[in-house]
């Protein structure tokens, strides 16, 4: 179980997704393994793995710059690549986010 909980630590996160995922499919060992990531991604399987691999660079990013960081950046590339900014900042509105952090999007939405 150690030895299983170290690997685990060093996958980080998308082990952690996997594993819950896993819990709840109500199957063991490989079946489990296979439900679960056919469960997480279009695609079946191989869209799950890419998924656990998003999640990865997301909770690095995160890790590494903070969530208001992120979500700017990825709102300025959407505005950037042509998208109406009146849709933007409806989306935003709708997000279960503070509303300073929607504040800090509107700005950024709105260079």
């Amino acid at each position: 179980m150690d030895e299983f909980v170290r690997k685990a630590a060093a996958i980080g996160f998308p082990a952690v997704v996997l594993m819950i995922v896993m819990g709840t499919t109500g199957l063991a060992g490989a079946a489990a393994i296979t439900a679960a990531l056919a469960m997480l991604g279009p695609g079946g399987m191989i869209g799950g793995i890419v998924f656990l691999g998003i999640i990865g660079l997301a909770t690095d990013a995160l890790a590494k710059y903070g969530l208001e960081a992120v979500l700017v950046g990825i709102y300025q590339e959407r505005v950037k690549n042509g998208e109406m900014q009146s849709n933007l900042c409806q989306e935003v509105q709708n997000l279960p986010i503070s509303s300073d952090l929607k504040r800090a999007l509107k700005e950024a939405i709105n260079f």
